[in-house]
């Protein structure tokens, strides 16, 4: 089988352990990974903020970068609700505004290829045991995209229970919004940081050694306050996670 990974913005930038991790998990697993270079954002910070139009070369380009895989997997919730949920949205208008069915014809090409991470495992590859080994308490906070637009379910937490050694605990109010959200963080940045302050709250309180999700951005806005704290807790994404085995173990 072959996939692309599908990086990110945010996990080539600033987290590219995210995506060495996906791909070190992808192949141990038996999939052949390509890393298609023309690949670059899918353009949420942007429709997100209104600039619909901007957007468009985005899911052009995008959908360009992933043709001939079988599919596409990235180790983003909030990246793969973008390209599953709102580029059929701007290829729709597109062609109701009389400008062509191009990118209608993009998003119907790359929506039925693109997976988020642990639904490419479960429903996929069929796997929730990944061989993984993590001897630490860790607690799952599920990104509002994950949980809300892709309904990723329990297929995360299913992962981390098969994890040998993992001690996995629950997070209160885990379905709470951390505060994030992109560019709402930048245009509400006090509300942002209250319910990023409820979220810290709530994960200090379950002891937990880690903080896992699937998405950086939100570990990303987290993490920042919990290292405010001086906080003990990590943040971690589930790649990193369930890329960890008693051979190699996380560092």
């Amino acid at each position: 089988m072959r996939v692309a990974l599908f990086a990110t913005c945010v996990n080539d930038a600033v987290y590219p352990s995210t995506a060495i991790a996906t791909v070190r998990l992808l192949e141990r697993l038996g999939v052949e990974v390509d890393f298609p270079a023309s690949q670059t954002c899918c353009g949420q910070p942007q429709f997100n903020t209104g600039y619909r139009r901007e957007t468009e070369p985005l899911v052009r380009r995008t959908a360009r970068a992933f043709e001939g895989y079988d599919h596409v997997v990235t180790p983003s919730g909030s990246c793969a609700a973008m390209v599953r949920d709102n580029y059929p949205r701007i290829g729709a208008r597109a062609a109701a505004e009389g400008r062509g069915a191009e990118l209608a014809d993009a998003a119907a090409s790359l929506v039925p290829r693109t997976y988020e991470l642990t639904e490419f495992l479960v429903d996929v590859l069929g796997v929730t045991d990944v061989g993984a080994y993590f001897p630490h308490t860790v607690t799952y906070h599920p990104s509002c995209h994950g949980l809300r637009m892709l309904g990723l379910g329990d297929r995360p937490r299913r992962l981390l229970q098969a994890v040998k050694g993992l001690e996995l605990v629950e997070l209160p109010g885990a379905e709470e919004c951390c505060g994030f959200g992109g560019t709402f963080a930048v245009k509400n940045a006090d509300v942002s940081t209250a319910m990023g302050a409820d979220k810290v709250r709530n994960a200090l309180s379950t002891g937990a050694e880690v903080l896992c999700g699937a998405d950086n951005s939100c570990l990303m806005h987290i993490g920042g306050m919990l290292r405010r704290q001086n906080a003990p807790q990590r943040p971690l994404h589930l790649a990193e996670i369930l890329a960890s085995t008693e051979e190699e173990p996380l560092k």
